[in-house]
């Protein structure tokens, strides 16, 4: 219910919402919880719900701000691997804030600010993403270590 919500407020057909909400659910990996509530399911289950309910409509923007603060190394990981899918399958610009390089080396290109202003800009291309990481930590050692200003 949680996630059909937006298709209901749209006034899509049942039959429309429960093969939109399967599909998500299918790229996501959350078809086996969509029954429960939340107090039954996990933090990493609760945010790949929101990520459920924020692509249902199709958006062609994604944004998300520290999508991995408060979840476990696990659930981090299966997270972002979500967001690559989403990117991929469903063709969604994923625009994502965060202060961890680890997390930002699962986009395509970071772009670094210091004191409000552009500093950098690192384009993944054809690298591998742990290669992509090390350009990533390259810059922010230039930037001094400091890991709050990155984007």
């Amino acid at each position: 219910d949680n996630i059909a919500l937006a298709l209901a407020i749209l006034g899509e057909k049942p039959r429309k919402i429960e093969a939109r909400v399967a599909s998500i659910a299918d790229i996501l990996e959350i078809s086996d919880i969509l029954e429960k509530y939340p107090y039954e399911i996990s933090g990493g289950q609760k945010q790949r719900i929101a990520c459920a309910r924020a692509v249902i409509t199709n958006p062609s923007l994604i944004l998300a701000d520290e999508p991995t603060g408060a979840l476990d190394s696990k659930s981090s990981g299966m997270l972002l691997e979500n967001f690559r899918k989403l990117n991929e399958e469903l063709e969604a610009t994923i625009l994502m804030v965060t202060h961890d390089c680890f997390t930002a080396s699962y986009g395509d290109r970071v772009i670094f600010i210091k004191d409000g202003k552009l500093f950098s800009e690192v384009i993944k291309g054809e690298h591998s993403r742990k290669e992509f990481f090390n350009m990533i930590m390259d810059v922010q050692t230039v930037l001094g270590g400091e890991l709050n200003e990155l984007i």
